[in-house]
C-alpha cells in the first residue's frame, strides 16, 4: 500500500470515528434541557465544522496525483493535526 493510500485510509478511519462521536453528541443534545441544549448545539455545530474541514482535506488528498501528494503531505499533516485538535476540543467540552 502506498503512503498516499495509507494516509487516506487512516484519515477515513478517523472521520468514521468522529462521525460516531457526533452521533453520540447529537443524542445528548436531543435529550438536553433548553439552556443546556443551546450550548450543546453550539458544540455539536463546531464538531461538525471540524469534521467537514477534515473531509475536505481528505478529498484534496484523494484527488492529488502521486507527485503532488509528496509535496502536500507535510501541509496535510499540519492541517490534520490542527483540525484534529479543534475537533477533540469541541468534543471534550461536551462530555
Amino acid at each position: 500500500m502506498s503512503d498516499k493510500n495509507a494516509y487516506i485510509e487512516k484519515a477515513k478511519a478517523k472521520l468514521d470515528e468522529w462521525n460516531a462521536e457526533i452521533e453520540k453528541m447529537k443524542a445528548k443534545v436531543d435529550a438536553a434541557e433548553a439552556d443546556a441544549k443551546i450550548e450543546a448545539q453550539k458544540q455539536l455545530d463546531e464538531a461538525r465544522k471540524q469534521r467537514d474541514e477534515a473531509e475536505a482535506k481528505l478529498k484534496e488528498m484523494r484527488e492529488a496525483s502521486d507527485d503532488a501528494w509528496e509535496d502536500m503531505k507535510a501541509g496535510f499533516d499540519k492541517a490534520w493535526d490542527s483540525i484534529s485538535g479543534a475537533f477533540e476540543s469541541a468534543m471534550s467540552r461536551f462530555r
